[in-house]
């Protein structure tokens, strides 16, 4: 699938979590970082246990310079990770956010 035919579904009303993260995933490649939070946000407003939604957010925050929003969402996001028993992405998620709290 492209951008415009994931958001055309979105428009057409068959929005959700996992189409919201896929569509930012695909403006990541591309590097509209702005529009890949707008979506990522909205995933998790969606799903606010939908972990990948925040391990991304978080990675996407920090390519837009929002170290501070990065390690907020990443910090959610292994809370989450917990809860659902996640032990890989916790892990990943865990690594990410000691790097961006070294770098800040």
């Amino acid at each position: 699938m492209d951008i415009s035919s994931l958001e055309k579904m979105i428009a057409a009303g068959r929005d959700s979590a996992m189409l919201r993260l896929s569509l930012a995933r695909l403006l990541a490649q591309s590097e509209q970082w702005g529009a890949a939070a707008q979506h990522l946000e909205s995933a998790v407003e969606q799903d606010p246990l939908y972990t990948a939604a925040w391990k991304e957010l978080g990675r996407v925050r920090k390519q837009l310079g929002e170290h501070a929003g990065a390690a907020s969402a990443w910090r959610k996001g292994i809370e989450v990770a917990q809860a659902n028993g996640d032990k890989q992405a916790e892990k990943e998620m865990t690594v990410f956010l000691r790097r961006v709290e070294r770098d800040a």
